[in-house]
């Protein structure tokens, strides 16, 4: 088993994360979040993190928990709602967001780990999402999107081997793998480590060269991603 990505916690696996990094965090709403990274972002001394995320965490979980301690300056995300500590914050003039709509979210940072320096898209012509960005003609009018990338990328995924090579469960995929193609550093937790090929081909979802470190994540709550009946 190779062991060179593998790190025995989140801290040691974070570490170098400093203050004015661009961060991007995997997960959907609450499912499939870096529990482990966002735990151990909050207890360093950073500041300044530009954060891209679908949402920037709710109900007091997830990266709100960044966000309360005030180590974000910037958010650029896809959904704000439910997260009464950004509304507070957005109020106050304390954080700036980048509002982007999904389908171009997605696509900007696919765009980023393709290589693909830029695409024409007609979602957000004629409103705000439209303001400085050059309009050309095709069958309709497009707006020129740019690729969103990042200097670290923190994913969970369900299973994972120690080259890196990733399953997710079901949902929990959403933007992770796009993500961990579009960052210059990688850094994964699992909730099950195994040997290289214990994961089999067909069934990998992000290939290991897409990441740099991996650890076995612990204390999961995948409040989302269960249904739990007490009987």
């Amino acid at each position: 088993m190779d062991y060179s990505k593998v790190f025995t916690d989140p801290k040691s696996a974070v570490a170098d994360i400093k203050s004015n990094s661009t961060l991007m965090s995997g997960g959907f709403g609450l499912c499939g979040i870096p529990e482990n990274c966002i735990d151990a972002l909050s207890e360093m001394e950073i500041t300044n993190l530009t954060v891209i995320s679908n949402n920037i965490g709710n109900s007091g979980r997830g990266l709100v928990k960044l966000l309360i301690s005030k180590k974000i300056k910037k958010a650029i995300c896809t959904y704000v709602g439910g997260n009464p500590d950004l509304e507070k914050q957005i109020l106050s003039n304390e954080i700036e967001v980048e509002l982007i709509p999904q389908g171009t979210f997605s696509e900007r940072i696919r765009a980023a780990g393709l290589g693909i320096r830029g695409f024409y898209t007609p979602t957000g012509f004629g409103t705000s999402v439209a303001d400085g960005k050059e309009i050309k003609i095709f069958d309709k009018a497009c707006l020129l999107e740019l690729p969103l990338g990042a200097d670290f990328a923190i994913i969970k995924a369900e299973k994972g081997d120690s080259y890196g090579n990733l399953w997710f469960k079901e949902t929990a995929r959403a933007f992770s793998p796009l993500m961990a193609m579009a960052a210059k550093i990688t850094i994964v937790e699992v909730e099950e480590l195994v040997e290289v090929g214990e994961i089999k081909p067909e069934d990998v979802h992000l290939p290991g060269i897409f990441v740099q470190r991996i650890f076995l994540g612990k204390n999961y709550k995948n409040d989302i991603e269960f249904l739990k009946i007490e009987e």
